[in-house]
């Protein structure tokens, strides 16, 4: 007979004597979750702000996605790549549709996706523009966030991913985010396969760049005949106001990387899209899953992505994001704790008035969950703002009143 947890100290207390200690959550238990909500185990409710790193854009437990889930675990949840199904062709067009390109590879996490698509980059740099064996060089940027595998860390500049776990992967470049003099100056080399940056740094404390970076991107990888692998992991899926954030400059990159809300957070789901000339130069038995693919990620994906479709949460996103960061302002034009709000969509941060070893950020966010909103730094004193895309106007003013409410409460 499985145990059940009495009390929150009773789940903390397990996770500390049998869990790896690779993360530090707040000290809040979780059991519910619905919409923008989720209460804790003493049945106090909370407006979610971190969605799961976005991966819950479609509202906790969609009944929608939840359904899809429920009736394909009926009939068929895994055959393995070894055999056809009868979901993932389906799925692999809509997703193709979607998003415009000519082949799809799924996979289960983020990571494994940027993972596909590095492969993907450097087998497309030998095979076809001519980069001598082992030469192949990816160009990444500083503060960047893409997993957490030896590989992706090994493009890392953050100290907390990398110190301990070398020797780093060779063949990574890095070059300054938001800059296109450094660009030009980095794809001139001709064993650069690929350029692989965020359209927005989520993880890093949500940087926007400038206007017009993600077009002069995407020119200069042209003029080079570099791939522009763009990771919309964390701002895809109508984070940012549009189904992607890169769609905000119109731009189209090489390899599209997605994942957390394809599944509205019921399933990992990941993917990589690409066109036939980049796509297929995988061949079979060269990269694969157990899991990638399999039909109960194919028909939750499709249920999904028409969710936020049919709900149109990208507009949501969209107007919404305006309203919060407009309130933001107003409140840092009142304290002096808060000196900065940016973002796009609701993929939002506010930086706090203080050292990135300080801890008021962390305890200005243990009294957001005191006064019902949840929500976490990154970084030290910037704290990520990203609720649920079907958060209604009225929930958000709500939202940012337990904000206000919470910073009054500290002096700096």
């Amino acid at each position: 007979m499985v145990e059940s947890i009495n009390s929150a100290l009773q789940a903390i207390q397990l996770e500390e004597r049998y869990g790896a200690h690779n993360y530090h959550p707040l000290p809040v238990v979780l059991c519910k979750g619905e919409g923008p909500f989720l209460w804790d185990v003493e049945g106090k409710r909370y407006y979610d702000f971190l969605s799961a790193y976005s991966a819950v854009n479609q509202g906790h437990c969609h009944p929608r996605i939840v359904r899809a889930l429920t009736e394909q675990a009926k009939e068929l949840t895994l055959t393995s790549r070894a055999f056809h199904n009868d979901k993932l062709g389906l799925a692999e067009k809509y997703i193709c549709e979607t998003f415009g390109y000519d082949k799809a590879l799924f996979m289960n996490s983020g990571a494994e996706a940027n993972e596909t698509a590095i492969k993907l980059a450097r087998k497309w740099g030998y095979l076809r523009k001519g980069i001598q064996d082992n030469k192949a060089v990816i160009v990444a940027v500083k503060r960047n966030f893409h997993g957490r595998t030896t590989t992706i860390i090994s493009a890392s500049t953050d100290p907390t991913a990398t110190s301990g776990f070398g020797p780093m992967m060779p063949g990574f470049v890095i070059v300054e985010y938001d800059d296109v003099q450094a660009l030009e100056k980095a794809l001139v080399d001709p064993n650069v396969c690929a350029l692989w940056i965020e359209p927005i740094q989520g993880e890093a404390g949500v940087y926007v760049p400038h206007e017009g970076y993600l077009r002069e991107a995407a020119r200069i990888c042209k003029d080079n005949n570099v791939l522009l692998m763009m990771d919309e992991i964390q701002t895809g899926i109508a984070r940012t106001g549009k189904m992607l954030a890169s769609d905000h400059e119109g731009v189209r990159p090489d390899l599209l990387i997605l994942g957390k809300a394809l599944s509205g957070g019921v399933y990992p789901i990941s993917c990589v899209l690409a066109d036939d000339p980049v796509m297929l130069v995988i061949k079979p038995g060269e990269h694969g899953s157990t899991f990638g693919g399999n039909p109960l990620a194919a028909v939750i994906c499709m249920e999904a992505l028409q969710v936020v479709k049919d709900e149109k949460l990208a507009e949501n996103a969209e107007r919404l994001g305006r309203v919060f960061r407009a309130r933001m302002e107003r409140l840092i034009s009142k304290t002096k704790l808060i000196t900065k709000v940016r973002g796009k969509g609701l993929l939002n941060a506010i930086v706090i008035n203080d050292s990135s070893e300080s801890e008021t950020a962390w305890n200005i966010c243990l009294a957001f969950a005191k006064n019902g909103l949840l929500a976490k730094p990154t970084h030290g004193n910037i704290i990520r703002l990203a609720p649920p895309l079907v958060i209604t106007e009225e929930q958000l003013h709500e939202c940012c009143d337990i904000i206000e409410k919470s910073v009054s409460e500290f002096t700096v």
